[in-house]
């Protein structure tokens, strides 16, 4: 006898099985535990029941299951029809979460149950709660996991939600970079709050668009920040990367940068300096400064180097460079590589 089948709460829930189709060449072998849950769960669902018996019971089917989509939704639209605790709700999704890093259904059901408490939040105080509850939250989770895609995704809808374009929001990441100075999510989520702040940014003004409307002070510190990520981790490509966005967004060029990036490239010249590379991902910065100011020599060169010492895996990549170059000069090289970058 089941566990349901046994339990007089529900002895009037007659269970609607598995239906797989006659002659199913590839039937899922389900636990009769699973099995049998689902089938009271499909019951439920076909009188559009809404009740306490089916909240535990979703419960009872997520942790045997816990990326079944459905069931995810079918407790959302539960707990909204009977007017349960958010509150103890997220409690519990906490624990789930922490012991599912890898789930995206349970950040989804998160959404619907912020989306769902947030236009009960009445004070700035209580906004703030929620806040950090959320923020101390999304802390723990990178403790175990500092790259968790579906954590990141979350939190950038987030900070659109409850207009989180502030410093606390930035602090937080800078300690999640203090942490791991090469956590590409973390450059990535800076890059996103710095550049779509409503105070200063042109709306729906795209990842890799410039942007005329943000201050040269809020480019000058970005600027710096990464600078001193780059003097920490030469070899780190993240700051490099956001050195380059920083750019693009304030329609700076390359070239503004020539100076700093030299500080770790030294080549041979007729002065008699011996080679010295400290970052291939300065000597690349340094082609495409190269590219763009028509030093086509120059730029071929740092890239013969990348291809046959400094990134010899990505020879073929490097090689391809140097074909774009002699199609166009150094300046036709940059602005191919600009078109086929995502925008």
């Amino acid at each position: 006898m089941g566990i349901y089948e046994g339990d007089p709460d529900w002895d009037d829930v007659v269970p609607i099985p598995q239906d797989d189709g006659e002659g199913a060449l590839a039937q899922i072998a389900y636990s009769d535990e699973y099995s049998e849950a689902m089938g009271y769960l499909r019951a439920a669902m076909a009188t559009k029941e809404h009740s306490q018996r089916v909240l535990d019971l979703t419960e009872h089917i997520i942790s045997l299951n816990p990326a079944h989509y459905t069931v995810w939704l079918y407790r959302a639209s539960t707990l909204f029809a009977i007017n349960s605790s958010i509150s103890d709700e997220l409690q519990w999704v906490n624990e789930v979460a922490l012991e599912n890093q890898k789930n995206y259904q349970i950040w989804h059901h998160r959404q619907l149950l912020i989306d769902h408490l947030y236009p009960s939040i009445s004070s700035p105080a209580d906004l703030k709660a929620v806040e950090e509850s959320e923020r101390g939250f999304m802390t723990q989770m990178f403790n175990q996991d500092s790259k968790n895609y579906h954590v990141w995704s979350y939190r950038q809808w987030f900070v659109r939600k409850f207009n989180l374009f502030n410093d606390a929001e930035i602090k937080s990441v800078e300690e999640l970079l203090r942490k791991d100075i090469r956590n590409n999510s973390a450059w990535s989520h800076r890059f996103f709050i710095v550049f779509n702040d409503p105070t200063y940014c042109t709306p729906d003004s795209k990842a890799m668009e410039h942007d005329p409307k943000i201050p040269d002070s809020i480019l000058d510190r970005e600027i710096e920040f990464a600078k001193a990520a780059t003097f920490e981790a030469p070899q780190n490509q993240s700051p490099w990367n956001y050195i380059r966005g920083v750019l693009r967004k304030g329609g700076r060029k390359l070239a503004t940068l020539e100076g700093f990036a030299q500080e770790f490239v030294k080549l041979p010249s007729e002065e008699g300096k011996e080679e010295d590379v400290r970052s291939s991902h300065a000597l690349d910065f340094l082609a495409d400064v190269w590219g763009e100011k028509g030093e086509a020599k120059k730029a071929d060169e740092a890239l013969r180097l990348l291809g046959d010492k400094y990134d010899r895996i990505r020879k073929n990549y490097w090689d391809w460079r140097r074909g774009l170059l002699k199609e166009g000069g150094g300046a036709g090289l940059v602005g191919k590589m600009e078109a086929m970058s995502v925008k």
